[in-house]
């Protein structure tokens, strides 16, 4: 059984606790909070699993690692805090433990990341031995590994669009839906994560990805982005109200220029109420899907679906992400120690747990 640590407890830390406790190859050992008040509860409790797991959440970062844990998986957030996670990780790696985390995106494509992260964690897995992989959903295997493996079903492939649509009052971080996409702004209001080049930072590299494994080029990133405003109030029932005129629907694309034509697109199609900009591409079921379009012969398209946490759309988009670093665990620990991303690490079968009973 590999030892495991899940440090941090939101979105991601929940579904983490989730997974490392149903993976018979893994053995949650400790789970590390910022949180003084979640200081001693139970990670059962943290996690929503409806029982206690006999371990108690603790915030001394260095009484864990003393322990020498087989494993971290690295839940606490990255996006407003890169510098401090980045710290983190290398903390962990430097122990010797095997760190899998979503929070640090320029490392999703570890070779095209800039020097300023890339040398910390190499130095980090020099000093201690240890090994880190960064993957998610979207940017994530959303991007990378499932449309990789649909493209090899086509005699002939012209172009790969990977798709997120997703209704967000359903995404439980209100802080990052409101001020860093926009929602419920004003539409002069110029949100962080919708500023130019900062679509290329979160998901070129998995453009850079998707290009290498397909053995071309990419002559240049492109983006496109497009905003429109709630043509009438509506309350949500997460994230209450968000007033007509303000910020309502985003679409945007990261492309991958091939030969001058855009053949490698990650597509985003974002609102806060399906009465917003009906005219654009919508899930199945209104709530919130992951779609790949291989244009060729043959055409193939692929929609997944996920849901946990009472059939939260968001909450399963989470799992997923989390089931894929977790799953990866066991097959780091056998690998040489190292930097790693998605074209390395294999999408393996889930051995051992079907029928297994779930926490």
């Amino acid at each position: 059984m590999i030892s495991t640590v899940v440090w941090g407890t939101g979105n991601v830390g929940r579904a983490a606790i989730r997974a490392v406790e149903a993976h018979p190859a893994l053995q949650l050992a400790h789970v590390l909070v910022h949180d003084p008040g979640k200081v001693g509860r139970d990670a059962g409790d943290l996690a929503g699993t409806g029982r206690d797991l006999g371990v108690a959440a603790t915030d001394d970062i260095d009484a864990v690692l003393a322990t020498a844990p087989g494993a971290v998986v690295y839940a606490a957030s990255g996006d407003i805090r890169p510098d401090e996670a980045l710290a983190d990780i290398t903390r962990a790696v430097r122990t010797g433990v095997v760190v899998v985390t979503p929070a640090l995106y320029a490392l999703y494509d570890q070779r095209g990341a800039p020097p300023e992260l890339r040398d910390p964690v190499l130095a980090a897995v020099a000093d201690g031995g240890g090994s880190l992989f960064v993957s998610g959903v979207d940017p994530g295997w959303g991007n990378d590994v499932l449309p990789l493996l649909i493209s090899g079903l086509g005699s002939t492939v012209d172009a790969i669009r990977c798709q997120e649509i997703f209704d967000y009052s359903t995404y439980d971080q209100p802080d990052a839906v409101r001020d860093l996409i926009g929602m419920g702004h004003p539409m002069e209001y110029e949100p962080l994560m919708l500023a130019a080049s900062v679509p290329t930072m979160v998901w070129g590299g998995q453009l850079r990805l998707m290009a290498r494994a397909l053995g071309v080029e990419l002559d240049d990133i492109r983006e496109t982005m497009a905003r429109r405003p709630l043509e009438t109030t509506v309350t949500t029932r997460t994230m209450g109200e968000f007033a007509a005129g303000t910020q309502g629907a985003v679409r945007f694309e990261v492309q991958g220029i091939v030969e001058g034509e855009p053949r490698i697109v990650i597509e985003h199609i974002t609102r806060i109420h399906p009465s917003c900009a009906p005219d654009w591409p919508s899930p199945p079921d209104g709530a919130g899907a992951h779609r790949v379009i291989i244009e060729g012969r043959p055409r193939i398209e692929v929609t997944v679906e996920a849901t946990d946490e009472d059939e939260n759309r968001s909450a399963g988009g989470n799992a997923t992400a989390v089931g894929r670093l977790v799953n990866a665990i066991d097959w780091l620990v056998e690998a040489e120690p190292g930097l790693y991303d998605a074209l390395d690490v294999p999408l393996r079968p889930a051995a051992g747990r079907l029928g297994r009973k779930q926490p």
